[in-house]
C-alpha cells in the first residue's frame, strides 16, 4: 500500500506541468489587475487564496468599479457554480470514513486541472494527491500574477497569449488516455466538444454565462451517458453489477 507521503510527491509531481500553464495564464490576469489598480503583492495574495481565472478577472473588474461585497460574493458563487459539481463527484469517490474536514478542505483544493488529474488517477481518490498537485501548481498561479502585474509591459501580449497553449495541451494530456481505453468515454468527449461549441449559438442557452452553460451541459451529458452506458463494477462475491 502506498504511504502517504508517496502519493503526495506524485500529486506535487503531477502539478509542476499544471504550475506552469498556470503562470502563462496568470501572467495575464496580471496584466487585467494592473489595469484595475492593484499592486503586485495584492495580486499575489488574492492569487494564493483564490485561484480561480474567469473569477479573479471578474472580481478584480468588480472591485475597481466599488461594487458591494455582497454582489460580489454572489457573482463569484454563480462563475464558479462547476466547482460544486467536481466536489461531489470527488466526494462520492472518497474512501468511507473520510472526515468531514478533510472533504472540505479537498472541495477547497478544486480547479479544472487538479480536478481532473485526481479523477483521472487510478484507484480511489486520495487527498494525499490532490494536497500534492495544489502546493505545486498554486504558488505558481499566484506568482505569475505578481509577476504580470509588475513586468506585464514588457512581454507582447501575443505571446503571453500564445504561453496560455500549455493549459489546452494538459487537458488533452488528461481526456486521451481514458477515451482511448473507454469507447463510451470517447463519444462523451466527443458529443461535449460538439455541444459546447453549439450551445453558443443556440436560443436562450447562448444567452447563458459560459460557467452556466458549463454546468447545464455537464450535468446534462453525464446523466445521458450514465444512462445509456452504466459503470460495472465487481461486487465481493465476484460477480458484476452496476455501480450506483
Amino acid at each position: 500500500m502506498e504511504k502517504g507521503r508517496e502519493i503526495f510527491m506524485q500529486g506535487y509531481r503531477n502539478g509542476i506541468p499544471i504550475g506552469f500553464g498556470y503562470f502563462a495564464v496568470a501572467f495575464s490576469l496580471g496584466i487585467a489587475a494592473r489595469d484595475y489598480g492593484f499592486s503586485a503583492l495584492q495580486g499575489f495574495f488574492a492569487s494564493l487564496i483564490t485561484y480561480a481565472s474567469a473569477g479573479q478577472y471578474m472580481g478584480f473588474a468588480l472591485y475597481a468599479t466599488n461594487t458591494t461585497l455582497a454582489e460580489l460574493m454572489v457573482l463569484m458563487f454563480i462563475i464558479n457554480a462547476r466547482y460544486i459539481l467536481m466536489g461531489f463527484a470527488l466526494n462520492q469517490r472518497m474512501p468511507e470514513g473520510t472526515p468531514l474536514r478533510t472533504r472540505l478542505l479537498v472541495g477547497s483544493c478544486i480547479t479544472d486541472e487538479i480536478f481532473g488529474i485526481t479523477i483521472a488517477r487510478p484507484g480511489i481518490p486520495t487527498p494525499y494527491y490532490t494536497f500534492g498537485a495544489l502546493i505545486a501548481a498554486v504558488p505558481m498561479w499566484a506568482l505569475g500574477t505578481a509577476l504580470g502585474i509588475s513586468m506585464g509591459n514588457i512581454l507582447p501580449v501575443r505571446i503571453v497569449s500564445a504561453l496560455s497553449v500549455a493549459l489546452f495541451g494538459m487537458f488533452i494530456a488528461v481526456i486521451i488516455p481514458p477515451a482511448r481505453r473507454d469507447k463510451a468515454v470517447l463519444a462523451a468527449v466527443i458529443v461535449s466538444f460538439a455541444l459546447s461549441y453549439a450551445s453558443v449559438h443556440m436560443p436562450v442557452i447562448s444567452g447563458m454565462s459560459q460557467g452556466n452553460r458549463t454546468i447545464l451541459l455537464t450535468v446534462v451529458i453525464s446523466a445521458v451517458f450514465a444512462a445509456l452506458f452504466p459503470r460495472r463494477t465487481e461486487d465481493p462475491e465476484g460477480g458484476t453489477s452496476d455501480a450506483d
